[in-house]
């Protein structure tokens, strides 16, 4: 009896041999294979190594904010005067319209508007003609076109000139808008524009054999409307309207100076 007693204190209630469940220490041993290894902790950057501007030192971030400050109040005013260049005339504009001039033109003029817009819807041609006394007297050549000359120089051009450009086209504006429709001069900026024009045409005409002295000339436009799509209801004339100027006398202002003289002058400034 002393041995099933015995050998039933080990025992439960189903028979069985009771176990140890109580909880084992982990011991920080090494992991088993089964493991997970735990999270690797992310690295806190040091000061001056992030990207961007906090990658900056201090100092490099005030000189990086003032310059971005700036640049912010520069495009504000830029954004500020063209507005007030453009918009219809009111109190702001009125009042610092010299200020917006100023900032709108400082060196070339720009001649654009936003809210009225106006392409040009015909094509100027200017053209010369001169007096020329040579061997057999004086005579009279037939009309030149200066500006069929400058398109040709301009047309498959990858770097064309301004001057071709410009020169003669702004140098007729400039004449038109300070003369008269007869032909009279506005005061002394229309002097200053038959100036101007006559030194274009002399400085176009020395390039070409003209057969003798250039006594006078003579110039015009030739104004073509631009003819409409073939599918506008519109309809346009396209055929040139003249507008002929008096013979010029030429002067020795007029003509070009040599190409040694100027150096000359170049070489004593």
């Amino acid at each position: 009896m002393d041995a099933d007693h015995d050998g039933s204190s080990g025992r439960g209630d189903s028979g069985s041999v009771h176990e140890d469940v109580r909880p084992q220490a982990v011991s920080p041993g090494r992991a088993g294979p089964d493991t997970p290894a735990p999270e690797a902790e992310a690295p806190v950057p040091a000061p001056g190594t992030g990207a961007g501007i906090a990658g900056l030192s201090f100092g490099y971030q005030v000189v990086a904010a003032l310059a971005l400050s700036l640049i912010g109040l520069l495009a504000c005013a830029q954004v500020a005067m063209v507005f007030l260049h453009v918009a219809p005339s009111n109190t702001l504009s009125k009042q610092h319209g010299k200020t917006v001039d100023d900032w709108i033109y400082p060196e070339f003029e720009q001649n654009w508007k936003l809210f009225a817009p106006n392409p040009l819807q015909q094509n100027i041609a200017v053209h010369v003609r001169a007096e020329v006394s040579g061997a057999d007297g004086l005579r009279t050549t037939d009309w030149i076109s200066l500006t069929e000359a400058d398109a040709e120089a301009i047309r498959g051009s990858l770097f064309p000139s301004h001057v071709n450009q410009n020169e003669l086209r702004r140098g007729w504006d400039f004449y038109v808008n300070s003369h008269d429709n007869q032909d009279k001069p506005n005061g002394l900026r229309g002097e200053l524009s038959e100036r101007y024009v006559r030194r274009i045409a002399m400085l176009r005409l020395s390039e070409r054999d003209l057969g003798g002295t250039v006594e006078r000339i003579q110039m015009r436009s030739a104004t073509s409307l631009i003819a409409p799509p073939s599918w506008a209801p519109e309809k346009a004339d396209t055929r040139p309207a003249h507008r002929v100027l008096p013979w010029w006398n030429v002067t020795p202002d007029d003509l070009p100076a040599p190409r040694d003289a100027a150096r000359g002058e170049e070489g004593d400034k």
